[in-house]
């Protein structure tokens, strides 16, 4: 298909323009395991539970959407309640895990071990949607666990903890994915954001009561760029994969372990190790190659 060509979507195919929107995403993205760090630890004030910055998360991104969905009022149908509540259920854990696992382990760790979320995708989709998976699937899964076992760092207690939040973070997100698979065919993307962070606000409100501490002038814009980082990660992330395939797009996206480990760096300077460049080569060769394996069976 050309770039002059528009799908169904009406939305032209644009590589270039694809490339560009999941740059900025992967920028977004680890900004906002930057600002959970920095709220997770002592950067801001008194460290705050990973409940109440998922809270800030859900807040200012709904704020940021609501807003959006209010300019550009487009056309809602009917949302498919079940599966948008078992997507957010999922969504939400998987980024409380994630923010607890950013206050403890390197953000090059933590975001790598992220990345494990397709594979978990994959495996579940067995059970869950029916799918068949072959031997270069299991393949991909099997090197991106050896990955994440590098990570893990067997006898390094506080490394080890953050690295099975982490791992769980992963789970959980991976399981979002069979709920976003349902809805991405029924709904159009800003109403599954707008659903998503809606009913995310409405779960993380009520888990941050047992938890809240009043929050220091900082750290509440440090709530509220993490909110907006979110919104806009999201929306460049649909952006990105609206205008090329899945399967081009997907290993663009591993360069947000770049830019978690350059934020690292510069803000907390951490200097990612051998075991954490070793073992994040590993998952991120294991995730390429389950993108590429997906690419060719869709292809026929």
């Amino acid at each position: 298909m050309s770039t002059r060509e528009v799908p169904s979507s009406g939305i032209a195919h644009n590589p270039g323009l694809a490339i560009l929107f999941i740059l900025l995403a992967s920028v977004f993205i680890a900004a906002t395991t930057l600002l959970a760090k920095a709220l997770g630890t002592d950067a801001l004030g008194a460290p705050l539970h990973p409940m109440q910055v998922s809270f800030g998360r859900f807040l200012f991104a709904w704020i940021a959407i609501v807003t959006t969905v209010a300019i550009l009022r487009p056309r809602l149908i009917r949302p498919d309640w079940g599966n948008h509540v078992a997507r957010t259920v999922c969504g939400w854990g998987g980024v409380t895990l994630m923010f607890a696992a950013a206050a403890l382990i390197p953000l090059s760790d933590a975001t790598a071990i992220s990345f494990l979320n397709p594979v978990f995708g994959m495996i579940l989709a067995i059970p869950l949607l029916g799918e068949r998976v072959g031997p270069w699937r299991w393949l991909a899964a099997a090197i991106a666990f050896a990955g994440a076992l590098l990570l893990i760092r067997p006898g390094a207690e506080a490394i080890q903890a953050g690295a099975f939040l982490a791992l769980g973070a992963a789970f959980m997100l991976g399981l979002e994915l069979i709920f976003i698979k349902r809805l991405a065919n029924r709904e159009r993307p800003i109403q599954v954001l707008l659903v998503n962070n809606s009913l995310g606000l409405l779960i993380a409100g009520f888990a941050v009561i047992w938890v809240w501490q009043p929050p220091t002038p900082q750290q509440w814009a440090g709530l509220a760029g993490l909110g907006f980082a979110m919104a806009c990660a999201q929306g460049c992330f649909v952006n990105g994969m609206a205008r090329a395939d899945a399967s081009f797009v997907t290993p663009f996206t591993y360069l947000t372990l770049v830019f978690a480990a350059l934020y690292d760096l510069v803000i907390f300077d951490v200097v990612p190790d051998v075991v954490s460049i070793g073992g994040a080569a590993v998952i991120i060769a294991g995730a390429a190659l389950l993108a590429w394996r997906e690419g060719r069976r869709k292809g026929g």
